[in-house]
């Protein structure tokens, strides 16, 4: 599956998304740093770069296409993590079965790596379809090999993860010449089913009363309890708003973050904590570094030699611009708190070995433009 790389293909190597992607982690472990000086979690993120840029270089290497051929034998895997996950052997955090743990690497999320196989079955299906729009059939089994996954992934239970999973299934349908009446019913559908099923959710008691609250909490932050469910959302627009142009040093004047007033702030929060650190200007410098990677990635899907690669980078990055919308929206509390982390900045070596990975295809496709 690893092919011999020629000069050309080397030449072909997109190095601004790989600059990007290191950039990025880099000013990630600065703002987890000034989050937790005392702890960790910054070194274990360092150390988490170096392996992950081997894996990208890895990815990198291989030939795309027979990755996408073998996507059954990855996705079937996938799953069976997803279910390990489920039993004794995974690792329970903060009310969440959503770990396994293993020698020398120690706890990793198998949700956050899934998603590579999702993506591969999904362009393995839809790449291969000839033109035309989509018929009834396609689009149920492109549902279904999203179903599975993301059934294991709420009986963590981690909606904050599985709600990650649905931006790409709709980009590749989209990009697949889903019918506009299809569209169309789903959005009226979910704008109908939604309010409903909470409504029924409240009812029977399947929605929780701290579910209820996140979501009261996101339309009045201060008065829905502000010392309970709202003050994740209380501290972190604090945070935010005490960062002011250029934001402030020191930790006795950090004090949402470096005294410890905001809660999970390498993670959840680390926008937050780059708003109190570097201010708006540094907010609106990494969202632009986030743009000009996305962009780069589209660039790289205009260039793919055939339809499944194009469908591989337009879902990584569908579901990579939606990671961004969630945690930002998030932290400005213009959205709940759900526990999506911010993609290559929150503390984390699944999330970033995974994102990279992710990356590594991109890298690959692009590559082997011109290879027949």
């Amino acid at each position: 599956m690893v092919a011999v790389i020629e000069k050309r293909n080397f030449r072909d190597v997109d190095w601004l998304v790989a600059f990007l992607a290191v950039a990025i982690v880099s000013f990630g472990v600065w703002q987890i740093y000034n989050a937790q000086p005392t702890e960790t979690y910054w070194q274990k993120q360092i150390l988490g770069l170096g392996i992950s840029l081997v894996a990208l270089v890895v990815i990198a290497t291989m030939d795309y296409r027979r990755v996408i051929d073998a996507a059954p034998l990855f996705y079937v895997f996938g799953l069976l993590l997803l279910v390990l996950v489920l039993t004794p052997l995974g690792v329970k955090v903060n009310g969440q079965q959503a770990w396994l743990k293993l020698p020398l690497i120690g706890q990793f999320q198998p949700s956050e790596f899934v998603k590579i196989p999702v993506v591969l079955m999904l362009a393995k299906y839809f790449g291969a379809r000839k033109t035309g729009t989509l018929t009834t059939k396609e689009i149920l089994l492109g549902a279904g090999i999203l179903a599975l996954p993301l059934a294991l992934i709420l009986l963590e239970p981690d909606a904050g993860q599985a709600i990650t999973y649905i931006p790409i299934l709709a980009a590749v349908l989209f990009l697949s010449a889903v019918k506009v009446r299809w569209v169309v019913l789903t959005i009226i559908a979910g704008l109908i089913l939604m309010p409903a099923a909470f409504w029924v959710g409240v009812k029977t008691g399947k929605i929780k009363p701290y579910q209820i609250e996140r979501v009261n909490v996101i339309l009045d932050p201060e008065n829905a309890d502000p010392k309970g469910f709202g003050y994740h959302t209380v501290q972190s627009m604090i945070t935010v708003g005490k960062g002011g142009l250029t934001g402030i040093r020191g930790e006795t004047e950090s004090s949402q973050s470096a005294l410890k007033f905001l809660p999970a702030p390498q993670t959840d929060f680390i926008f937050a904590v780059t708003a109190e650190n570097t201010g708006f200007l540094g907010c609106i410098s990494l969202l632009l570094a986030y743009a000009l990677l996305m962009s780069r990635l589209i660039a790289g899907a205009r260039q793919a030699p055939d339809r499944a690669g194009m469908l591989v980078i337009m879902a990584i990055v569908t579901g990579l611009t939606f990671q961004i919308f969630m945690n930002v929206g998030m932290v400005l509390g213009f959205l709940p708190v759900i526990g999506v982390p911010l993609p290559l900045m929150s503390a984390g070596l699944s999330a970033v070995l995974a994102t990279f990975i992710a990356i590594g295809f991109v890298i690959s496709v692009k590559m082997r433009r011109f290879v027949n």
